[in-house]
């Protein structure tokens, strides 16, 4: 249950950074409406408290794996949002950040 967890606040990690972020990009790059920003910003803030609420204790670790995660979903965000699809290069990207997170937050470990 706590893997499943995991993944659920990376996920909702992301959305938040991604999407508050591309609200702030439409409000300064393609002239939105200045309550886009503002919105985009409150998602932001959300974004720094919902890595905080993973079980492991260690910031690093956490912030690391995240990384790969934002990599992932920047490029899924890219394909659906906006229509750009991925090549096979981003897709290899892609796939060795999973593989990085994977390592990083969940291999066994000792200590």
């Amino acid at each position: 249950m706590l893997l499943i967890k995991s993944i659920f606040l990376f996920f909702l990690a992301g959305l938040a950074e991604i999407g508050g972020g591309y609200l702030v990009w439409l409000w300064l790059r393609v002239e939105g409406s200045i309550w886009l920003g503002l919105i985009g910003g409150i998602i932001l803030v959300f974004y720094g408290i919902i890595p905080t609420l993973q079980s492991s204790l260690n910031f690093g670790r956490i912030y690391a794996a995240y990384g790969g995660v934002f990599v992932v979903m920047s490029i899924l965000w890219g394909w659906t949002i906006d229509g750009k699809a991925p090549d096979n290069y981003d897709l290899i990207g892609a796939a060795i950040c999973i593989v990085g997170i994977a390592v990083i937050m969940y291999a066994p470990r000792s200590v």
